[in-house]
């Protein structure tokens, strides 16, 4: 039987009429971390770096300003898990009645579907977010799998591993049912993204499991390249800005792309303090450093970002910035800024 819910819910986008709430269709719904108070701390930045911003990402430039400021409401919200039932997954997209949600790009625009003949049940962990950057789904979908574990059978529409994925879900003891399109009978999804005590507590844990049995004695500060993986954002004096830590500070230079996840976590498992352009790379390090380190981003101007703060907020670490010079796809920094910063985060 033909489903007419892509065709209707882009109708109602064209007609500017407002789309029915996705998690209100919800059965059931439950609270899995209540909310708390927390300050989290300011960024550590030279003076003058905010005024450099022309454009934020993931957020307009008053919400990343105050994110950097940690001027931000210290209510944090629950953690929560809704149940849904009779519901299709298709295309990357889960329909429940007239609502979607959207876990990635479709790759069809077929006004519609028919409903899959795979009949399951599950648990998914998997968000927009984590489909598009791994930064993502190593700091948020692998912390939602351990929830989705332990209310059901985890899924995910992922059916492809690529770069260090495989590895890390073997590290984390992740067993997901991969699946195309199905119809659930019935359906666990999360809304994690509050960095309440419970997830502070789960990324603890993740982190213990990273390196357990590592040597976790205090190492050389690390440098993690990013080059002209991911999406382009070109430091052009990357290399540079790495050598010169590495033959002053003793730093090691790493490059993500061509190390293994066991040799990566070893290494930043000891390190008090990572630098690098702003990007998934750094997360590498951020699952794996002790407890009270730091992480200090370069980022473009036209491109800003506090994502990582919060990251580092979860996990217990301080955050520094150094606002670069140039445009979103190629800048440059000062290495003398750097340093100070760097002093700052000492």
């Amino acid at each position: 039987m033909l489903q007419f819910s892509p065709l209707t819910n882009r109708l109602r986008r064209l007609l500017h009429r407002p789309q029915p709430e996705f998690f209100d269709r919800a059965t059931e719904s439950w609270e899995v971390a209540p909310a708390c108070e927390i300050d989290f701390p300011a960024a550590v930045m030279l003076p003058g770096q905010l005024e450099r911003i022309r454009r934020t990402e993931f957020g307009s430039l008053d919400v990343v300003r105050a994110m950097l400021l940690g001027d931000l409401d210290p209510r944090i919200g629950p953690t929560l898990a809704y149940r849904f039932r009779d519901v299709d997954c298709v295309d990357g997209v889960v329909y429940s009645g007239g609502a979607e949600f959207h876990l990635r790009a479709r790759r069809t625009r077929v006004p519609a579907y028919r409903r899959p003949v795979v009949s399951i049940s599950g648990s998914m962990y998997e968000s927009w977010l984590g489909n598009r950057w791994f930064g993502n789904w190593l700091t948020d979908d692998c912390d939602t799998y351990q929830l989705a574990a332990e209310v059901g059978r985890p899924v995910t529409t992922a059916t492809e591993l690529s770069g260090h994925v495989a590895r890390y879900e073997v590290l984390h003891g992740m067993t997901p049912h991969r699946i195309g399109d199905a119809h659930f009978t019935e359906l666990v999804l999360f809304d994690n993204m509050q960095n309440n005590e419970g997830r502070i507590a789960r990324a603890a844990a993740r982190r213990a499991q990273l390196v357990g049995g590592l040597d976790t004695e205090p190492g050389p500060g690390v440098f993690l390249l990013r080059g002209q993986t991911g999406d382009r954002r070109l430091l052009l004096n990357e290399l540079a800005l790495a050598e010169h830590l590495e033959r002053r500070h003793g730093f090691r230079v790493m490059s993500p792309a061509d190390e293994t996840v066991d040799d990566l976590i070893a290494v930043c498992a000891r390190a008090r303090i990572v630098v690098g352009v702003e990007g998934s790379q750094l997360t590498h390090a951020l699952v794996a450093m002790p407890k009270g380190g730091a992480l200090l981003t370069i980022q473009p101007p036209e491109r800003v970002t506090a994502a990582l703060k919060l990251v580092c907020d979860r996990m217990e670490l301080r955050f520094g910035a150094v606002i670069a010079e140039g445009g979103v796809d190629t800048f440059s920094v000062d290495v003398e800024e750097v340093e100070r910063t760097l002093d700052l985060l000492a």
